[in-house]
C-alpha cells in the first residue's frame, strides 16, 4: 500500500503565492504517477496538476498553467505544487494523488488515480 501525506497548505492574500508537498510512503516503488487534485466548497473535486514520477512528463489544468508549477522528489518520494498568482477561485482543499500504472501523459480523471492523501486546505483571500 501506499500513503499520502499533503502539507503547506493555509491562508493568503490574493497575488500571494504558497507551495504544498506531498510525501508517499509505503510502496512507493510502484508509483509512476503523481498529481493534484482540489474541491472547493460546493463543485466537484477538480483535477489541478500531475507529474510522471521520472519528472519527464507534465500535465495541467487550463485553469492554472502559467500560474502553477509541479515537480516531483524522487529520491523524497515527494511531489510538490508551487501556486504563484493565487486568485480566490484557487480557494479549496487540495488533494495528492498517486498511481503505479504507468502513461504517456499524467492522467487528469480522478479515477486514474489509487492513491490518495486526505487533502490540505488552500483558503485565498481579496
Amino acid at each position: 500500500q501506499v500513503q499520502l501525506d499533503e502539507s503547506g497548505g493555509g491562508l493568503v492574500q490574493a497575488g500571494g503565492s504558497l507551495e504544498l508537498s506531498c510525501a508517499a510512503s509505503g510502496r512507493t516503488f510502484k508509483l509512476d504517477v503523481m498529481g493534484w487534485f482540489r474541491q472547493a466548497p460546493g463543485k466537484a473535486r477538480e483535477f489541478v496538476a500531475a507529474i510522471t514520477t521520472t519528472g519527464k512528463m507534465r500535465n495541467y489544468a487550463n485553469s492554472v498553467k502559467g500560474r502553477y508549477t509541479i515537480s516531483v522528489d524522487t529520491a523524497k518520494s515527494t511531489v510538490y505544487l508551487e501556486m504563484n498568482d493565487l486568485k480566490q477561485e484557487d480557494t479549496a482543499v487540495y488533494y495528492c494523488a498517486a498511481d503505479s500504472v504507468s502513461a504517456t501523459m499524467p492522467g487528469d480523471l480522478e479515477e486514474e488515480y489509487e492513491y490518495w492523501g486526505q487533502g490540505t486546505r488552500v483558503t485565498v483571500s481579496s
